[in-house]
């Protein structure tokens, strides 16, 4: 087994590499319930207003349980869990405790929130969420953090944005 060098993971010098890898692991949840929940019919349907996702009680299961915005039951979906990476994990950029869901008093899914075993999925936010944007914007910041190790250390001095067009590109 390889042990990190005890330096090098709390070193400056990979302070850039860090944010990068933070940057990446925040990118695949957010990519990894997008793309799941496109194996559901959830995505589709603007009667579900949230999606509770219960990823506690069994291993290589996810058990899903939609909401309307009155909080009623409209559906369910179980999604299998064949690899690590297929886990659903919170992402907080569709949490409904992050993204202001509104949830009615005694409602059962305020009862599916209080049970604590999973969370809830604003489907507002995941269906404006735009997988190609963002991961276009993740490789310009993951691009960045590691210039910046790189400009530090002396292994670049310089650089261009853009596509080589006058007029185009930005030089730091």
């Amino acid at each position: 087994m390889n042990h990190p060098h005890p330096e090098a993971s709390n070193s400056d010098e990979f302070k850039g590499f860090n944010e990068a890898r933070r940057i990446m692991w925040c990118h695949d949840a957010r990519a990894r319930v997008y793309e799941r929940f496109e194996q559901t019919s959830f995505i589709g349907d603007t009667n579900v207003a949230a999606v509770h996702v219960d990823n506690t009680t069994r291993a290589d299961r996810v058990f899903l349980v939609a909401f309307d915005k009155a909080g009623q039951q409209v559906g369910v979906d179980t999604l299998y869990v064949d690899e690590p990476n297929q886990h659903l994990d919170i992402a907080p950029e569709f949490d409904h405790d992050f993204t202001g869901v509104d949830v009615i008093p005694d409602s059962p899914l305020e009862q599916a929130i209080s049970r604590e075993n999973g969370w809830v999925v604003n489907m507002t936010a995941l269906r404006e969420y735009d997988l190609l944007a963002d991961r276009r914007a993740v490789q310009r910041e993951v691009f960045l953090e590691h210039l910046k190790d790189m400009m530090k250390k002396g292994d670049v001095r310089g650089f261009l944005f853009g596509r080589g067009e006058s007029g185009d590109t930005d030089a730091a």
